[in-house]
């Protein structure tokens, strides 16, 4: 009786089913590998925390934050965003902090769309994207990321008669952890600026890449019709802190803004601290959990190679994308993994219909707990094809 429409439109969560499944592994007294969920297990810096711990101490926190009071971490993530991307950003209109970027995204959508538009939307996908679509109200229309094409999307297969407002995108990409380079951003940006759609990029992992690569921005591309979401979970470790920010075109900012005024006030004041210390460290503070997370995936792609499963080395991001041989139910599979052999893993099909036939790995243990993982799945799917 009290359920709007729009909370009956938000999909059921598959990890539900995975949160049920790792307490019955719990209750059998299994030892658990949990690379379900893609929260970082390092801390954040020691600087940040102890920025923190100050201001906890300090009472000029305690009030609700303004605006203004802002202008510190917005200066930091312009200053980040100038030396690491090389983009130019008005402090006053063109970034705001966000209480997290999938905060932002779901308020984002809700400022720049009204209900009925259309969200072009890859598939596979974070799952909550599809929620922050049905809160908003849009029609989704999905663009297949298939292999073959390195997991990104073919804008020119768009059927312009759907009349898409905004196209989403998330690279390096969870949860396939495929990379783009500058020359496909700048060609999404001039296939949305003719057609009228609002490019949004979805950049959580922009420092942790690996080797040679480094992640653009979809803002060097310019300003105009692009908003970009940053948070510092990733590579700061900082998921708790709920903290991010959002940059980009003016007036998209500007209807954000709006938005979020009307719905919260901003990060606690003496997170908005820790968080534009972090942004003002140096880039090899950042690097070192790239690296930590590097060492991780040359320990699990090998591992999983061995028992014949079908993984491509990331260039970036904490997780790892497997396709599983012969396997049509992802979701049977990684339940009777958790329950029989205690190794949790994401269901490809939590993801999006293109996601069945994978699952996903996140890089949040040891290199050697994660050999014990693929070892324990090499011997589980010899008997169980999780069809």
């Amino acid at each position: 009786m009290w359920s709007s429409q729009r909370a009956a439109n938000v999909p059921g969560s598959v990890f539900s089913l995975m949160d049920a499944a790792k307490s019955r592994a719990l209750g059998r007294g299994l030892n658990i590998i949990d690379l379900s969920i893609g929260s970082s297990d390092l801390h954040p810096p020691q600087a940040v925390l102890e920025a923190l711990w100050e201001a906890v101490l300090d009472p000029a926190t305690y009030r609700y934050p303004l605006f203004s009071d802002t202008a510190p971490l917005r200066d930091a993530a312009a200053s980040y965003m100038q030396r690491r991307f090389g983009v130019r950003l008005n402090a006053d209109t063109e970034l705001l902090p966000l209480i997290g970027a999938q905060e932002g995204l779901a308020h984002l959508l809700l400022a720049v769309t009204d209900p009925g538009d259309t969200l072009l939307l890859p598939d596979p996908c974070y799952p909550p994207y599809w929620g922050a679509a049905a809160v908003a109200g849009l029609n989704v229309v999905t663009l297949p990321l298939l292999p073959e094409n390195g997991f990104l999307p073919d804008l020119n297969g768009v059927n312009l008669e759907v009349r898409p407002r905004v196209l989403l995108l998330n690279y390096p990409n969870n949860p396939t952890s495929a990379v783009a380079d500058l020359q496909f951003f700048q060609q999404a940006a001039v296939w949305c600026r003719a057609h009228g759609v609002l490019l949004i990029h979805d950049h959580p992992y922009a420092d942790l890449t690996f080797g040679d690569y480094r992640a653009p921005s979809a803002l060097q591309t310019g300003l105009s019709g692009v908003v970009e979401l940053h948070s510092l979970s990733k590579t700061h470790h900082m998921g708790g802190f709920r903290v991010g920010f959002a940059a980009g075109d003016a007036r998209a900012i500007a209807a954000l803004a709006r938005v979020k005024g009307a719905t919260d006030f901003h990060p606690y004041l003496g997170i908005q601290r820790a968080a534009a210390l972090a942004l003002s460290l140096p880039h090899e503070v950042g690097r070192a959990g790239a690296d930590v997370f590097q060492t991780r995936r040359d320990a699990l792609v090998p591992a999983l190679r061995n028992i014949g499963w079908e993984v491509q080395l990331p260039e970036a991001s904490m997780y790892a994308w497997a396709r599983v041989p012969g396997l049509t139910d992802s979701v049977q599979f990684a339940v009777q993994a958790a329950e029989q052999i205690g190794v949790l893993v994401s269901p490809g099909r939590a993801f999006g219909a293109r996601g069945e036939g994978f699952v996903r790995f996140a890089l949040v243990q040891p290199p050697e707990v994660l050999q014990n993982a693929a070892d324990r799945l090499g011997r589980f799917s010899e008997g169980h094809s999780g069809r």
